[in-house]
C-alpha cells in the first residue's frame, strides 16, 4: 500500500476513535444521553477494524505509527468540534509526532 492510502486509512481510524471516545466523554462529562454510547461503541469498533487494515508486519508497529496521526487528528477535532484553536506548542508537538510516525511507517525494513 502506498503512502496516500495508508495516511487516509490512519486518518479514518483516528476519526472513528476520536468520535467514539468523544461520545463517551459527552455522556460522562457533558451530560449527554446514554444513547450517545450506541454510535460511540460502533465508532470504536470501526476504529479497531480499520487498524487491522494497516500495511504492517506487526500490530505494534501499526499502532505506533498510528499514534502520531491520532495526535494530529485530536488537535483538528479540538479546533473543528470543540472550538478551541490549538496553540503553537500543540502544533509543534503534533509535527514531531507525525515525523516520528512517518519514520516508523515508511522506513525501509530488512526482509
Amino acid at each position: 500500500m502506498s503512502s496516500a492510502p495508508t495516511v487516509a486509512l490512519y486518518a479514518l481510524a483516528a476519526l472513528a476513535e476520536i468520535a467514539g471516545c468523544f461520545a463517551v466523554w459527552a455522556w460522562m462529562r457533558l451530560g449527554a444521553s446514554a444513547l450517545w454510547l450506541v454510535p460511540g461503541l460502533a465508532s470504536l469498533a470501526a476504529f479497531a477494524w480499520l487498524l487491522t487494515l494497516a500495511p504492517s508486519d506487526a500490530a505494534g508497529r501499526a499502532y505506533a505509527a498510528y499514534g502520531g496521526v491520532y495526535i494530529a487528528a485530536s488537535l483538528i477535532w479540538l479546533w473543528a468540534v470543540e472550538g478551541q484553536r490549538p496553540d503553537g506548542w500543540d502544533v509543534t508537538g503534533a509535527a514531531v509526532c507525525l515525523i516520528g510516525a512517518a519514520i516508523i511507517l515508511f522506513a525501509p525494513r530488512a526482509a
